[in-house]
């Protein structure tokens, strides 16, 4: 999965809220209070951003050929 840019179910958008999210969530803050400071009171935009994984990073490293168009 990708770095959500809105929610799935009610279509909010949610990109400016991701990094921020990811920083604190990695630097051992709740998840439940970073998600509320946001303000995310939904479940269904909690739900996106509790499982939305940056696999970015993880695909590059199999991409090994370079597109020439």
């Amino acid at each position: 999965m990708m770095i959500p840019v809105r929610c799935y179910t009610c279509g909010k958008p949610l990109i400016q809220y991701y990094e921020e999210f990811k920083k604190r969530v990695e630097s051992g803050e709740d998840p439940e209070k970073v998600l509320d400071d946001l303000g995310l009171k939904r479940y269904c935009c909690r739900r996106t951003m509790l499982a939305s994984i940056d696999v970015s990073k993880e695909i590059i490293k199999f991409s090994t050929r370079v597109h020439r168009w």
